[in-house]
């Protein structure tokens, strides 16, 4: 099959083997791919990746032992867990010791013709969805794990810092949810597609110190977090959004100093995701820079990296 493979560097191929899904598995195949921070961080070494990266996606269930989904348009989570420790028993997969994660740790992921998932990670996509819209469904319920974990009420003063794919979804998400929030970050024209939707907006050179009761950093830069303990208020919270290959070295004493609490944040509940994208709350279009097809995969990916492009869409089948 085609697909999008690294292994010290990126490559476009056609001969991968087709994966073989397991009893509790479907087999899909993939009709549209998403580019994000994640899978450009793995090509410089994040995670020690080496396989098909990907896991933002849309597809058909081809094949699977549920036949209520054969033939039907589905995304699906990412990690999979062992199952049987005490982790997924409590629904914790996410944290399985023993998890694999789609494109990103031992399981192949979605730049490819066909990927495999277990039944329970997958959601079947309501027809009102575009394919170009469920793509981002994954990001979007990373988003909404942030509503999970962090009380926000309507006197907090919130900054998302970052104007990439996954800090304009953040800005948008809470914004519907009625969260006071300002997105931040260093291009104005990016910016532009919140202001169209009334969402507050504002340039990182421009932020005052200590000035916000939370900070979600939405970055994908080191430095984020930097930023982030300079703009939150004593007594404040940090949402940690970001991963990178390269290490970060912080300052730890301002959290004991300053009483500051930092909550990491990843992966997140789809159906949320999904009736956000259904209702229209969230405006999904502005935020796509471009759609390749697979074996345009390699360019693809050069103007994910430019500093210029938003969502890129690989276009699989």
């Amino acid at each position: 099959m085609r697909a999008i493979v690294f292994n010290k560097d990126l490559k476009y191929v056609t001969d991968y083997p087709v994966p073989r899904p397991n009893h509790d598995e479907a087999l899909i195949r993939v009709t549209h791919a998403g580019i994000c921070n994640t899978d450009i961080e793995i090509t410089r070494g994040y995670m020690g990746f080496k396989g098909i990266p990907g896991h933002e996606f849309v597809g058909v269930v081809e094949r699977c032992s549920d036949k209520g989904l054969v033939g039907k348009r589905v995304a699906g989570e990412i990690n999979l867990g062992c199952g049987k420790c005490a982790l997924c028993r409590n629904q914790m997969q996410n944290h399985c010791s023993d998890r694999s994660v789609l494109g990103i740790l031992n399981k192949d992921g979605v730049f490819a013709e066909y990927v495999t998932l277990p039944v329970r990670n997958l959601h079947k996509i309501p027809k009102s969805i575009s394919d170009e819209e469920a793509v981002f469904i994954e990001p979007l319920a990373a988003v909404y794990e942030i509503l999970d974990q962090t009380c926000i009420s309507s006197s907090d003063k919130v900054c998302v810092l970052g104007d990439g794919k996954l800090g304009l979804l953040a800005a948008q998400a809470l914004a519907a949810a009625g969260s006071r929030v300002i997105a931040v970050g260093r291009h104005r024209e990016k910016l532009s597609i919140l202001d169209e939707s009334g969402i507050h907006t504002g340039l990182s050179r421009d932020l005052s110190d200590r000035d916000f009761d939370i900070v979600i950093d939405c970055t994908g830069s080191p430095s984020g977090i930097r930023t982030a303990l300079q703009i939150v208020k004593p007594g404040g919270r940090i949402v940690l959004k970001t991963t990178t290959a390269k290490k970060v070295q912080i300052d730890m004493n301002q959290f004991v100093i300053n009483e500051i609490r930092l909550i990491g944040s990843r992966c997140g509940p789809f159906l949320p995701a999904i009736k956000a994208i259904k209702s229209r709350q969230i405006d999904l279009y502005p935020l796509i820079s471009d759609v390749f097809p697979i074996e345009d995969g390699l360019k693809a990916f050069q103007h994910a990296s430019s500093k210029s492009a938003l969502k890129v869409i690989l276009k699989v089948s």
